[in-house]
């Protein structure tokens, strides 16, 4: 709707959400699933509980479409980007169905929710960190992804307040050092890479000093990564490039993590980079459980799904 605030799962088309959660299904159980006889289809009721305080849920969509594929619902607490807590459990939703179908759906959906969440709140750090600073560029991610997972880590992304950075090798063209050692010369590589892109996609190149960024310009490139410069020489480069070029884009990456970020911020750099937003990030800790009957304590005496 025109005037509110935008929410990140209308970036996913439906059919998306329900091919992935059919893919995680089919994938977790490709053939029978005989422990699925013992608890039948008698309804039953479970609890999402999140026991990382302090997190930023994200991932809920996934969570949804996997437990609508095996005839389950799920009623959310929280919604999606909320921080969850401060407690050191905290219900965070509901799901209900028949219980061998619960079970079904029950590790690809904390699988998804965990890594996701994860990673938004992460991303929701290194945001405040930016903010704090008073810093007005953008922190993105990078292609640095698990493969199959891309979508849902870049989401993931979206909900913590980050830049996704390009989507894929098809989003954006990003001239490497391969590329260059490949092609002969950075200004080769841009007049090729433009002839085939046109006007419709930018066209970063990957640069080791000043000089290739200073190349990088005058041959067209619309940003420049400044890669595995130590914080200062980043400053200096980027003051330099931005007086000579003033509507080129600056971007700093490599070696940047969520401990340094702020040694990286200057009014010249644009952009900053870290692929730590989803190499090594920790997950979110998240379990279901079935009460008793007759139990209504969701944090005592329950029954744990593996």
């Amino acid at each position: 709707m025109f005037g509110t605030k935008p929410v990140a799962v209308h970036s996913i088309p439906p059919y998306t959400l329900i091919r992935l959660a059919q893919e995680w299904l089919a994938e977790d159980t490709p053939n029978f699933d005989p422990a699925g006889v013992c608890v039948g289809s008698e309804e039953v009721e479970a609890k999402l509980l999140c026991k990382t305080p302090h997190t930023v849920l994200a991932g809920s969509p996934f969570f949804t479409a996997v437990f609508t594929e095996v005839g389950c619902t799920v009623d959310w607490i929280y919604q999606e980007g909320e921080q969850i807590g401060p407690d050191a459990v905290t219900l965070t939703a509901v799901v209900r169905g028949p219980a061998r179908c619960l079970l079904l759906g029950e590790r690809p959906a904390l699988n998804c929710l965990s890594r996701a969440s994860g990673i938004a709140t992460r991303c929701s750090q290194l945001r405040s960190t930016a903010k704090s600073a008073g810093w007005h560029g953008e922190v993105a991610g990078t292609r640095k992804t698990t493969p199959g997972f891309r979508l849902v880590e870049k989401y993931a992304m979206l909900v913590g307040g980050v830049s996704m950075h390009r989507q894929d090798l098809s989003g954006m063209v990003m001239l490497k050092d391969n590329h260059i050692w490949a092609s002969g010369s950075i200004t080769e590589a841009v007049k090729v890479a433009r002839s085939v892109c046109g006007f419709s996609s930018k066209i970063e190149v990957e640069c080791g000093s000043i000089t290739e960024g200073r190349e990088a310009a005058e041959a067209g490139a619309d940003i420049v990564m400044l890669d595995n410069f130590q914080p200062q020489e980043v400053h200096v480069a980027a003051r330099e490039l931005k007086k000579d070029f003033p509507a080129l884009q600056i971007e700093a990456s490599g070696g940047v993590t969520q401990e340094n970020l702020a040694l990286y911020f200057s009014s010249h750099v644009d952009i900053i980079s870290l692929g730590c937003i989803t190499q090594g990030c920790p997950v979110a800790d998240f379990s279901l459980k079935v009460q008793k009957p007759g139990d209504s304590n969701v944090c005592k005496q329950v029954i744990k799904l593996d």
